[in-house]
């Protein structure tokens, strides 16, 4: 599929390997993003920062093997490339425990990531790149040119920072969530849960978002727009493991919305590639836009 030169995202925090029993994988959520965003045929910059080491060579080279631009990763002299040890519980879910003070722990904000977050089309970021003030301090600077501004709510405790949290929600266009993360942000603002729709209602109300993609993995997602919501059934498949799925889903979500695409549209490409990728292995398994047009196509389903 030819890439969308015209318009592009820019996907901001940790890229670093995850290291699982079978072997190392390249990583990290917004990385995940960045990747599916890619071959979906959007022109996307990754914004991060490895270490002057051999696992950041190697992850450049990864990244540049699939035609990904490595021109907004910073090199740190100092600290190392990151990693995550990763492994898979009872149930195929993925556990993680992820390295503190790496590289992108000190992402900078330099002068041309001005030019380039202000003709972005999309600005993602998560929280877990906040746990370092460095990091925190330039997610904070580049919000401010973004004209449209991703947040995809990826709690790792213990690196929760929910006064943080309760800013960048202030800050987002769109937020996506899973149910989880729901119940602990209305927890944490004093609210009970009471169903889906009173509390997406009352996080819009609260923090003055427009648009909200809750995700429910095998219930499917929601996606609500001002005052309306739109259901969306899950694409049921095989599993061959979680990772990165949500990543996915908010990828194709994003390659749509992108493109100024419908609702229906959007939610049908987000379910889809969250759906294809938990049929395979890893987050950025190798594929074509053809093959996952085609398991589209196959596992087309409706809004109700």
């Amino acid at each position: 599929m030819k890439t969308n030169k015209n318009k592009y995202a820019v996907c901001f925090g940790e890229v670093l390997w995850d290291i699982f029993p079978s072997g190392s994988r390249a990583g990290g959520a917004p990385f995940n993003v960045a990747y599916n965003l890619f071959k979906m045929g959007i022109d996307t910059k990754m914004l991060s920062r490895i270490g002057n080491d051999e696992l950041g060579q190697q992850l450049l080279s990864q990244i540049n093997n699939w035609g990904i631009t490595t021109d907004f990763i910073q090199i740190d002299q100092d600290k190392p490339t990151g990693t995550v040890l990763a492994n898979f519980d009872e149930h195929g879910e993925a556990v993680y425990e992820i390295v503190n003070e790496v590289a992108w722990d000190y992402i900078e904000a330099l002068p041309e990531h001005t030019e380039l977050i202000q003709n972005s089309e999309a600005f993602v970021f998560g929280s877990l790149v906040t746990r370092n003030e460095v990091a925190k301090h330039t997610l904070l600077k580049l919000l401010e040119w973004s004209k449209f501004r991703v947040f995809d709510v990826n709690f790792r405790p213990p690196f929760i920072d929910f006064e943080f949290i309760r800013k960048l929600l202030h800050k987002a266009d769109l937020v996506k969530m899973n149910k989880a993360e729901l119940r602990t942000i209305l927890e944490y603002l004093g609210e009970d849960y009471i169903d889906e729709d009173t509390s997406i209602r009352h996080l819009q109300n609260y923090f003055n978002l427009k648009e909200i993609v809750l995700t429910k993995g095998s219930k499917g997602a929601r996606y609500f727009v001002g005052d309306t919501a739109y259901n969306f059934p899950a694409v049921h498949i095989e599993i061959a493991d979680t990772v990165g799925s949500g990543d996915s889903f908010l990828a194709g979500f994003l390659s749509k919305r992108i493109q100024g695409k419908s609702p229906e549209e959007i939610m049908k490409q987000a379910t889809s590639l969250g759906a294809f990728i938990t049929s395979k292995s890893g987050a950025c398994p190798d594929y074509t836009y053809e093959e996952f047009r085609a398991f589209r196509e196959k596992n087309s389903c409706k809004t109700s």
